[in-house]
């Protein structure tokens, strides 16, 4: 897989460098700021760019540029990094796309086998979230109280999975239930959540996401 990688940390730079190269991945280039990745971009065909959240040209530049190179690269996956779990970060990843993106955090993404599951995920289409934020947002929602007390535990279970972009059968496995299972619970949230039935099935899982990421309390 041919990566590019920005960040403006000169340290985390080399280190994620060497633990992409490790994970047989082709480091196409390695810049300290948004526009020279988007430069970059111009004359090497990439399909991964990992960008550091906060980095130049502004405080949140890995953000904005990650939305022009969607513009401009709508094919290239996207994978955004963070020191903090920030539940605005992620719904600014989300305007961004919901497919071939994700926002991981830089202290879970140590190990080569992590790092390349992760990079493995988003070029296949889905939306990685990191485990410890999909967690913050489905809790969040139910300490303040919002109109999620229909769901059960179980289906709590799933929709947290869900949120961290896992397959019906990521989900089975993670839970120890059938993927058949799994789909029954699905369907339950759908219902519950009343989002729309004409909707793809990858749109309404993000929905039913985006239901939990709009609920008063959640961005606190």
């Amino acid at each position: 897989m041919r990566v590019a990688l920005a960040e403006d940390s000169a340290l985390f730079r080399e280190g994620l460098a060497m633990l992409l190269v490790a994970a047989g991945h082709e480091l196409v280039g390695t810049v300290a700021d948004g526009d020279a990745l988007l430069e970059l971009l111009e004359t090497e065909p990439v399909d991964i760019a990992v960008l550091d959240i906060r980095m130049p040209p502004e405080p949140d530049g890995g953000l904005s540029t990650a939305a022009r190179v969607r513009q401009r690269h709508p094919l290239v996956g996207l994978l955004l990094l963070s020191h903090y779990a920030e539940s605005q970060y992620l719904m600014r990843v989300l305007q961004i796309g919901t497919e071939r993106i994700g926002y991981r955090l830089k202290d879970k993404l140590a190990g080569v086998q992590v790092l390349s599951d992760t990079l493995v995920r988003v070029a296949a289409g889905e939306i990685v979230i990191e485990p410890s934020v999909a967690r913050k947002l489905v809790d969040q929602p139910r300490r303040h109280g919002a109109d999620f007390g229909t769901l059960s535990a179980r289906e709590t279970d799933v929709l947290r999975l869900m949120a961290e972009g896992r397959s019906n059968n990521g989900i089975a496995d993670a839970l120890h239930l059938s993927t058949k299972a799994v789909e029954k619970h699905v369907a339950s949230i759908f219902t519950k959540l009343a989002l729309p039935p004409g909707a793809t099935a990858h749109h309404r899982r993000v929905l039913a996401v985006l239901a939990y990421l709009r609920t008063p309390g959640a961005d606190s």
